[in-house]
């Protein structure tokens, strides 16, 4: 057959590929490499039956291939064949002997010589060395090796940054903490044309820094590309992009702004309601929203599109759980993490169903189980201090508050509750202190969600007798929540100890207008009255 004949077979097995015509590609690419017996034939030959699923057949004939050991894209395919057939053992061994360090450098196992990748090397394409790395990360963590898995992702992103799968398993499985994220995106080399997309990577990491800095990163993003690409078509789509918008949403989570990331992510949705991260952000803001019927339809829907989806069992434990049927919530949080053992929403989600019927035995191992599976995130670690000070021991909660505290030494959430713990153990002084960093790191403004860490902070000043920082305090929780029985009794008992015993007794009056049974606001009104009608009576005698 003449060579001209040949290229014209070898441009059908390339149009039927792409036209996703699998069988006809298998079909011609068969009779291509019989007449040539080319490197090149035979490995167009294996990838058409990989993409028709022949995955064996596939692997046999690239095995069978002397080149197989020579080639990096035979050996590459080969190991990905073996991927799709589970054979992870058999998958490293055909990607070959290499170690790497816990920086992501890669070596050679024989020489101990690093390995340099070129990710110049293969014009705008993913380097396959990178893939390689991404491929050895993915077997590693299916043979639950969590810690080579992450090594090896941080290899392939170093490789070439444009691996966004490695970049994207690091940061959903919370392999790295909050700082280790930082420091690897400042240690990728991009190429000047790429500046976009490591702006974009800084806005994927975890976002707990202040408002401004974090706004920063969007608007920096925006004006690369506005730089970089003329005309006004390219900085519009980039700005009403989905991917970023969710990270917005994300950032407003974190904020605890729930109604703004709710009605942000419900205007994603209706633009693509296949956005899994963004469903994932949905419902975490459905949840504290306590919009049960959100939750309803946004389960019905993801069980009925996505089935065998962690995501959708998962928020069917969401809405058992908004509506307080906690066994059933624990049963769907089960099976989303027996779908996705990786997927921690879901582990953090069965544990937060046996907590809510304070079986603390099983949240902990829960929460255990999550601490070891996602080391890079603070949340189980909190959950068991949390628990730990529900039982009233404070020694061990206050020990893994610091633990939380150093995977993510900027959560504020973190240092309240280390500033609970502190009050409880009567170490009014480091309350204090621990509240104060509080607020200091809360990302944005105040608002009514932070109204009790104000109201602690003013509790912590009165036990020390600073009582005109108690006040200061307490009035400044009024202008954050007006239906706290907790800051107009402090406030009341703080007047009352400085002896103004009118002040006293009308925020005692308000207090009871919120909860009229409450004992300690009764007894200490009928106490005030007393004191005032007396008029000199020394009532500075701290009663709770």
């Amino acid at each position: 057959m003449r060579e001209e004949e040949i290229e014209k077979i070898r441009g059908v097995v390339r149009d039927c590929v792409s036209k996703h015509l699998y069988s006809s590609a298998i079909f011609f690419a068969d009779k291509v490499a019989a007449l040539t017996n080319d490197p090149a034939d035979i490995y167009m030959q294996a990838q058409a039956l990989f993409l028709g699923r022949h995955y064996r057949r596939a692997f046999h004939l690239l095995n069978a291939s002397k080149i197989v050991l020579r080639d990096l894209r035979f050996r590459y395919l080969a190991a990905k064949c073996l991927e799709e057939l589970k054979e992870w053992d058999q998958c490293l061994l055909m990607l070959g002997d290499a170690k790497v360090d816990e920086d992501g450098i890669v070596y050679d196992a024989k020489d101990g010589n690093v390995i340099d990748f070129d990710k110049d090397g293969e014009d705008r394409e993913i380097n396959i060395s990178s893939a390689i790395c991404f491929l050895r990360g993915k077997a590693y963590g299916a043979l639950q090796n969590r810690s080579q898995a992450r090594q090896w992702y941080k290899a392939a992103i170093k490789a070439d940054p444009l691996c966004y799968e490695a970049l994207e398993c690091l940061i959903e499985s919370h392999m790295l903490t909050s700082e280790e994220e930082a420091n690897l995106l400042s240690s990728l080399q991009f190429s000047p044309e790429d500046g976009w997309l490591s702006s974009f990577y800084s806005c994927l990491i975890k976002k707990y820094d202040k408002e401004s800095t974090v706004e920063a990163r969007f608007k920096k993003l925006e004006k690369e590309t506005s730089g970089s690409v003329s005309g006004s078509s390219m900085i519009s789509t980039l700005v009403n992009n989905t991917d970023l918008l969710a990270c917005k949403a994300e950032y407003y989570h974190q904020c605890c702004e729930y109604q703004k990331c709710f009605e942000l992510t419900s205007a994603l949705l209706e633009k693509d309601p296949f956005h899994l991260k963004c469903t994932l952000v949905h419902l975490a803001a459905a949840m504290e929203l306590r919009n049960s019927n959100e939750l309803y339809l946004m389960a019905c829907n993801l069980v009925k599109d996505h089935p065998t989806k962690a995501l959708s069992w998962f928020a069917v434990g969401c809405y058992y759980y908004c509506i307080k049927k906690y066994a059933e919530a624990r049963r769907y949080f089960s099976k989303a993490t027996s779908i996705d053992g990786s997927f921690s929403p879901a582990w953090i989600g069965y544990g937060n169903s046996f907590a809510a019927q304070e079986e603390g035995d099983q949240a902990m191992t829960a929460y255990r189980t999550a601490a070891r599976l996602f080391p890079g995130c603070h949340l189980p670690t909190l959950y068991i201090g949390m628990e730990y000070m529900r039982t009233h021991s404070y020694k061990l909660a206050d020990q893994f508050f610091m633990q939380a505290k150093a995977i993510c030494p900027s959560d504020p959430l973190v240092y309240n509750e280390l500033g609970v713990v502190a009050y409880h153990m009567k170490e009014y002084g480091k309350a204090v202190r621990w509240f104060e960093k509080t607020l200091a790191h809360i990302p944005s403004a105040l608002t009514e969600i932070w109204e009790p860490t104000v109201v602690n902070l003013a509790h912590a000043y009165r036990k020390l007798r600073k009582d005109r920082e108690a006040i200061s305090y307490y009035e400044r929780a009024l202008t954050l929540s007006t239906k706290s029985l907790s800051t107009y009794s402090g406030l009341a008992y703080t007047y009352h100890l400085q002896g103004n015993f009118s002040a006293a007794i009308s925020y005692y009056h308000k207090a009871l207008w919120l909860k009229p049974d409450d004992q300690f606001c009764t007894e200490m009104l009928n106490v005030a009255l007393m004191d005032e009608c007396q008029n000199g009576v020394d009532s500075k005698v701290e009663l709770f």
